[in-house]
């Protein structure tokens, strides 16, 4: 297990770009080592942002869109083609530009394809399995953001939630809108090779410096709780970098 590494950037874009570059590079040694890569991807302003970036790369070319699974961490418990669904946005910046087999896209059921946020949560923990031959798969870069009060996915701080065992969990009541959601747990979240933290803008300041700090517990501060097998960044701009020490982190790249 790692600790955090933290990368700096000047802002929201240049962010998103090295993002993207990090994301890119890690499902071609994917490919390149174990011949299919399984990525997990994060929704809200910087998640999009990224797949935004990285559609506009020459970089994404590069990637063998046939060898891939494409996962997300949590989503928002509507209808397929809603607009606040994470895949929906998801599919607009990238997937549908890209030939990606529709069934190597892992969507979340929602109410129209479910019966229930638990039946979702129990039918995607099911896929995962499927996929990874009985067990959850190793994802080779699972993208994560944080929110103002530090959740990560959809497991809010003191959320029953958070402390529910399982691979997938529904979400009830979630502290932000909607309040019916579906999340990976931090246990299927961590059995990443590398995890990425994005945090970008000014109201992301304080829950970046919660979740560097030594004494941070996942059940306060769930962003805390993300640690992957290999490497775990937290990317940041300088916005969200306001509370940390001028000479914490390093410059990304």
């Amino acid at each position: 297990m790692t600790s955090f590494d933290v990368l700096r950037h000047a802002d929201a874009d240049a962010l998103g770009e090295a993002a993207a570059g990090r994301l890119v590079a890690a499902i071609v040694e994917a490919q390149e080592q174990r011949g299919i890569a399984h990525v997990v991807l994060t929704g809200g302003g910087i998640g999009t942002a990224v797949l935004v970036a990285l559609a506009a790369s020459p970089s994404v070319t590069a990637v063998d869109w046939r060898r891939i699974h494409l996962w997300w961490g949590d989503e928002r418990y509507l209808p397929a083609g809603d607009a606040d669904r994470n895949d929906t946005g998801a599919r607009a910046a990238l997937i549908d530009s890209v030939a990606i087999p529709r069934d190597r896209v892992h969507a979340i059921a929602g109410p129209d394809a479910s019966a229930s946020p638990e039946d979702a949560a129990a039918a995607y923990a099911q896929a995962l399995r499927t996929a990874g031959a009985g067990t959850i798969p190793e994802f080779d870069v699972v993208l994560l953001g944080i929110g103002p009060d530090a959740h990560v996915a959809s497991l809010f701080p003191e959320h029953p939630a958070i402390h529910v065992d399982g691979d997938v969990v529904a979400v009830h009541h979630a502290p932000k809108p909607p309040p019916t959601r579906v999340s990976m747990s931090l246990a299927t979240l961590n059995t990443a090779r590398q995890s990425l933290i994005l945090a970008s803008g000014t109201s992301k300041a304080t829950a970046v410096r919660l979740t560097l700090d030594e004494h941070a517990g996942p059940l306060q501060v769930p962003a805390s709780g993300i640690r992957a097998a290999q490497q775990t960044l937290v990317l940041v701009d300088e916005d969200a970098a306001c509370e940390l020490p001028a000479d914490f982190g390093r410059p990304g790249v």
